[in-house]
């Protein structure tokens, strides 16, 4: 396959040896889902929607299977030659007859109640059972887009040749993917990585989509900063005002940094880890800005444990999320 140049040059798409069977690739956030196919020729018949969220609980399976089709059609390759579907997802995940359905709390309006706003009572949202159904099991596999993620960075981003690494996205929520001693985290169903539900801050006055009040997600995620902080509309605007030299934007920053920055020194100090990348439209948006003060909070902590760990910008840039899917069937 080809391979990425550094993150900041320009970097080649993904593409499969001539002769392999086309995949489809399939990114599911809590904002947006991405679906592609990728084929010898390259990425193709992308396809970006809204995640949607309301009608029964496999309203986003059915979702996910009409994309993949209209994928294929714009590709021009039948759906019957798909050789697999790989699926790189926010959860938690809940394995029901051993197929995933996502708990998410960007997604699932019915695990926090109507505290959160989201227009359904879904405690789950069905995903993997409609997939096997269509496709057949041994073709579809779903990871968990922190995990996903990770396998990406090991393989063409910033973590190739770390053993002991982890992956930070700082989106919508808070995804982590961990690896330890070259052996990828997955946990019991598929959840090992999600210490965006950490408590690092005894500042409680948000409610997370899980139910948690005051977790990380719960306190820096890109959907809770609004609800957190009214006199900015949105996440961006907290940035720009912070660029400007607004000083109560530069202490929102600060706080967020701090919290986050204990959760990745929590991370670093609990598994030994050499390197994490981060990614996400929060974080690389506005990397310059965050990187730094992400890495006061771990650098100089207990030398012994921190020493030779470094902080870095995902190596696939704002592509991880096409290569993380793609990871799990190339």
């Amino acid at each position: 396959m080809t391979l990425p140049l550094q993150p900041d040059t320009a970097r080649p798409a993904p593409c499969l040896p001539a002769g392999a069977a086309p995949v489809a690739c399939v990114d599911i956030g809590g904002t947006k889902i991405s679906v592609q196919v990728v084929d010898a020729r390259g990425a193709l018949g992308q396809r970006v929607e809204p995640t949607l969220k309301e009608g029964a609980p496999d309203a986003l399976a059915r979702q996910v299977l009409r994309m993949v089709r209209a994928s294929c059609q714009d590709a021009q390759v039948r759906l019957d030659d798909i050789g697999a579907v790989g699926v790189a997802s926010c959860g938690p995940f809940v394995l029901n007859q051993g197929a995933v359905e996502l708990a998410s709390p960007n997604i699932c309006g019915g695990l926090a109640g109507s505290g959160r706003g989201l227009p359904n009572d879904w405690t789950t949202a069905v995903l993997e059972g409609p997939l096997r159904e269509a496709f057949g099991p041994a073709r579809v596999r779903v990871e968990n887009d922190g995990i996903a993620a990770l396998q990406a960075e090991r393989r063409w981003g910033a973590l190739q040749g770390i053993d002991d690494c982890a992956y930070l996205t700082w989106s919508t929520g808070i995804g982590v993917g961990l690896c330890v001693d070259g052996r990828v985290l997955r946990g019991k169903n598929g959840n090992a990585g999600h210490a965006g539900h950490m408590f690092v801050s005894d500042n409680f006055d948000a409610l997370c989509g899980c139910g948690n009040i005051g977790d990380v997600e719960a306190l820096v995620a890109g959907n809770a900063l609004p609800r957190r902080f009214p006199a900015f509309p949105d996440a961006a605007s907290i940035f720009i005002a912070a660029n400007a030299g607004d000083a109560s934007a530069q202490a929102v920053i600060d706080d967020l940094c701090r919290v986050l920055g204990r959760m990745l020194y929590n991370l670093v100090v609990t598994l030994d880890l050499q390197r994490v990348s981060l990614g996400g439209s929060v974080f690389w948006h506005h990397r310059d800005l965050l990187l730094p003060r992400l890495q006061s909070q771990v650098r100089g902590r207990l030398p012994a444990l921190t020493d030779g760990c470094s902080l870095v910008p995902a190596g696939l840039g704002e592509q991880v999320g096409d290569y993380a899917a793609l990871a799990l069937v190339a």
